[in-house]
């Protein structure tokens, strides 16, 4: 009996161990893990795809949702923000053009499309003149609405956009709020770049394309316009009741109110025989009542005899041209213009009251018709521009000083800083505005002819160049000039960009400038 118990204890021995022999034959039968290094993702690329995903998301809300249907006085309007490097506000007048301003400088711009003219509410104007008086109020607060809700939208579906897209590309919440909350940040910090940059006196000088750009744009004594009114709400008031009679007459679309006494003068420049010219400019002067026309030389390409009748319509442009000879322009030109009728030619420094301006002129020294360079050139270009500058010192010392001066080569305009309010050249075919270290100011031309026949010499064609210049008759100073800007061979743009001095902007500090005395006659 004493043997059964050892026998049970032996079995319940082998019982007890069993598991862990079961365990070490498992452990002994599988392979031991091996350590192994793991790259960890690098955070530059994730923070690149959320960003890419903001932005994406950020742009599709906007499309989808972010247009605002508002009517601004007499027209229905859409609103909408739209990505942009360069910022600003675009007003589309389809189908007359559209009109930039530099309202701002942000990544978003502001997009105005002018859908229709309402006919009940444009006819209640016809018929009630008065009610103009209270359109800019009108006007002032329909914008204002109007933007205020075009932000709030935008907000939305920024955020919705941005939110909506990173759900669906990480399909984590998480993820999708990070990008909902980055859009809003960068939606905040642009407005706050919006708030920070605007400029309401950007609507002083709007850019115009299309056919809005051929309206001839009066201008008036420019520092009456901005004391006397409110520049934004004014100018947006009139920008809508323009456009209004456009829509109902195709009339014209002044920036200000017409002053019949201001001298509009037309700068044009590098001609180079291009025949399209002349009906340009008459286009010009017709429209704008341009009281006289400056060409600061190279009308003609080798100043040959035998081109001297491309000159002949000068003589039916309808107002008096004043004239420098170019380095493309030879004796035998000047000689052929200063035989026809309301032509001034200025040389030598020779001066001339004509329209109420008093202007003086040195032809280029230079001759050199196959642009070629010749030994000196820079020194007599200098030396040019110093003659000059002695006669318009003597000018101002005998008390007829002379408001205008004319010459071919910047280089020779330079020369004359300090004894004259404005110098005119030409000569690089390209627009410019420069205000000299004596405070005179440089207006360079671009081509007028777009280039002539190097016009072909390019990948793109030059663009047919102007300005017309805003002086007003009392102090015979520059008030505002218009770029004009044409589609060169074989294109059909057109812009027309409003520009004011420093002087004559709000805010700034009025000029007394001693007028000249009037004279009928040069020296």
């Amino acid at each position: 009996m004493a043997r059964v118990p050892a026998i049970v204890a032996s079995v319940l021995n082998r019982v007890r161990k069993s598991p862990r022999t079961l365990a070490r034959h498992y452990r002994a039968r599988r392979p031991h893990p091996t350590l192994e290094l793991v790259r960890q993702p690098h955070p530059w690329p994730r923070a690149l795809g959320l960003a890419a995903v903001v932005l994406l998301g950020a742009w599709l809300g906007l499309l989808i949702v972010g247009n605002v249907r508002v009517p601004v006085g007499p027209m229905d309007t859409t609103m909408t923000l739209r990505p942009s490097l360069s910022g600003g506000t675009k007003i589309n007048v389809s189908p007359l053009g559209a009109l930039e301003l530099n309202s701002h400088h942000a990544p978003l711009r502001l997009d105005v499309n002018v859908d229709q003219l309402d006919p009940v509410r444009a006819q209640a104007l016809v018929d009630h003149p008065e009610r103009l008086s209270g359109l800019q109020d009108e006007v002032a607060r329909d914008v204002e609405h109007g933007t205020l809700d075009v932000a709030l939208r935008s907000c939305i579906a920024v955020v919705s956009g941005a939110t909506a897209l990173g759900l669906a590309v990480y399909r984590r919440p998480r993820r999708a709020l990070a990008a909902g909350g980055t859009a809003l940040a960068l939606l905040v910090a642009c407005g706050a770049s919006v708030y920070a940059t605007w400029n309401p006196d950007s609507v002083l000088e709007p850019k115009y394309s299309g056919l809005l750009s051929s309206a001839p744009s009066l201008v008036g004594n420019a520092r009456n316009i901005v004391t006397e009114f409110d520049v934004y709400q004014k100018e947006l008031a009139r920008l809508v009741t323009n456009v209004t009679k456009l829509y109902d007459v195709t009339s014209t679309l002044p920036a200000y109110q017409p002053d019949p006494s201001t001298i509009r003068v037309l700068h044009v420049s590098d001609i180079h025989l291009n025949p399209a010219s002349w009906k340009i400019i008459a286009s010009l002067v017709d429209q704008y009542k341009v009281n006289v026309i400056v060409d600061t030389g190279d009308t003609m390409d080798h100043g040959s005899a035998a081109e001297n009748g491309f000159l002949d319509p000068i003589a039916d442009l309808g107002a008096p041209y004043v004239w420098v000879r170019g380095n493309h322009d030879s004796d035998v030109t000047q000689h052929y213009l200063q035989g026809m009728k309301n032509v001034h030619v200025l040389d030598g420094g020779r001066a001339e009251t004509i329209g109420g301006l008093r202007f003086a002129g040195m032809g280029d020294p230079q001759f050199t018709p196959d642009r070629s360079k010749t030994l000196g050139a820079a020194q007599s270009e200098e030396l040019a521009g110093a003659r000059l500058a002695t006669d318009l010192s003597d000018q101002k010392s005998a008390g007829t000083p002379v408001d205008v001066a004319m010459v071919h080569e910047p280089s020779a305009a330079r020369v004359v800083d300090g004894e004259v309010p404005l110098v005119l050249c030409g000569h690089l075919h390209h627009e410019g505005d420069e205000i000299l270290p004596r405070g005179t100011r440089l207006r360079m031309e671009g081509s007028t002819g777009g280039s002539g026949l190097r016009a072909l010499e390019h990948k793109y064609p030059a663009p047919i160049e102007a300005s017309i210049l805003y002086f007003d008759r009392d102090t015979r100073r520059l008030q505002a000039w218009d770029a004009i800007k044409l589609g060169g061979l074989g294109e059909t743009t057109a812009e027309v960009t409003r520009h004011l001095p420093d002087e004559n902007k709000p805010g700034a500090a009025p000029s007394t400038p001693a007028p000249s005395a009037p004279s009928s006659s040069a020296p």
